[in-house]
């Protein structure tokens, strides 16, 4: 009998780094052999909450998947009617991606209740334990849902180690984020440039993504106002909705006069023109003051391009340094030294072949077997506690 899977976070309708990460281990699960089913969301985030145009996708849903729309995050009678739901169906493993601890009291009670049947063990994939962008409650709220799920997998060490703080008896493994290769092939770059509109004299820097400050994009203007990129003809395209005040961004530009050298693409990108972005970019820059892992970097591998990543949490494990990119602290000075050390020594074809091999550590399967032998480890510690 097919091993059955469920799914409880963000899928379609929603839109976004989460859907496109539950979709993805979905149909990988299916690959292989098990039945899965995705329970989402029918609100996700309340409106005031929500910094973004809207948290909807403008696409066809997957034809693959079994996704329900059943979950409103901050009802708490439908929270004990959705455990109620899942505890019934009994699947053997219910998976919980972990990113903000507003969810917590959701997913936490959904996840009690679903294991009352005795059978259904949760396993929690861990995108932070502990938020970028603190608020009040935060550890409370983390600290409830950790207490619901049997095993962890987190995607970076730092979070391995920040889940110490909650827990540090149940299970858990380390398995970095797989690669998003759901985006469609390479698209070539005279296409690309095509597409957007962009000239092919330039070479192009990419900044993309959901721009909330602590991913550094002001540090990133302000290493690109260094004049040296101007003599080896670079723009930098900045690709994203602002999800923080856009003005102060803008306010930047303004003041380094770099209106003519930037591309600002001020929304967010749909999935089927996310090829044309990274097809157009000679290097991808993430200059993050503080991260645990990123979804940019993978599909920056998926896509085969040079990525530039400050040494914050988890980046800097992915991205060996000078091997596939470069590691630099999260300043103006150094960001600009290695970018312009990229374009001026012409790195790009050396990277290009170490990231061939460097992508191949980031297959899905391997995210499914980690999960796999946690839940046999948790089949086995249920055995030998009877």
């Amino acid at each position: 009998m097919a091993q059955k899977i469920c799914i409880l976070g963000t899928a379609y309708p929603y839109r976004g780094g989460l859907a496109v990460y539950n979709e993805r281990l979905a149909n990988a699960f299916q690959d292989e052999g098990a039945s899965i089913k995705i329970e989402t969301f029918t609100l996700q985030y309340p409106g005031f909450l929500f910094p973004g145009k809207t948290q909807f996708a403008d696409w066809e849903a997957p034809k693959s998947l079994c996704i329900e729309q059943s979950v409103n995050s901050i009802n708490p009678l439908n929270w004990i009617k959705v455990g109620i739901k899942i505890k019934k169906q009994k699947p053997d493993l219910l998976i919980i991606k972990y990113w903000l601890p507003f969810m917590a009291p959701c997913f936490g009670t959904i996840a009690r209740i679903a294991k009352q049947n005795k059978h259904t063990k949760v396993i929690s994939i861990l995108d932070n334990i502990i938020p970028h962008e603190k608020r009040p409650g935060d550890t409370v709220f983390s600290n409830y849902f950790s207490k619901s799920a049997d095993a962890f997998v987190a995607m970076s060490k730092s979070v391995l180690s920040d889940l110490n703080h909650f827990d540090t008896s149940k299970p858990r493994a380390f398995c970095p984020h797989p690669l998003y290769d759901n985006f469609g092939p390479k698209v070539e770059r005279h296409t690309a440039l095509k597409n957007l509109n962009l000239n092919p004299e330039f070479q192009y820097i990419l900044f993309f993504g959901l721009i909330r400050d602590y991913k550094g994009l002001d540090l990133l203007i302000e290493a690109f106002a260094d004049e040296r990129f101007r003599q080896l003809k670079i723009k930098l395209i900045i690709a994203g909705e602002f999800y923080s005040d856009e003005e102060k961004y803008t306010q930047q530009i303004n003041k380094h006069r770099l209106q003519e050298n930037i591309v600002l693409h001020n929304r967010f990108v749909p999935d089927p023109e996310v090829g044309d972005y990274f097809g157009a970019a000679d290097i991808i820059a993430q200059p993050y003051k503080t991260a645990t892992q990123s979804g940019v970097t993978q599909i920056g591998y998926h896509f085969e391009k040079p990525m530039l990543v400050t040494n914050v949490g988890g980046l800097a494990e992915i991205i060996p340094d000078q091997k596939v990119g470069y590691v630099v602290e999260p300043n103006p000075k150094a960001i600009a030294d290695k970018l312009v050390d990229f374009f001026e020594h012409k790195k790009a074809s050396l990277f290009h072949k170490n990231i061939l091999e460097e992508k191949k550590k980031y297959t899905w399967n391997t995210m499914t077997s980690t999960i796999q032998q946690l839940y046999k480890q948790l089949i086995e510690n249920h055995a030998n506690q009877k």
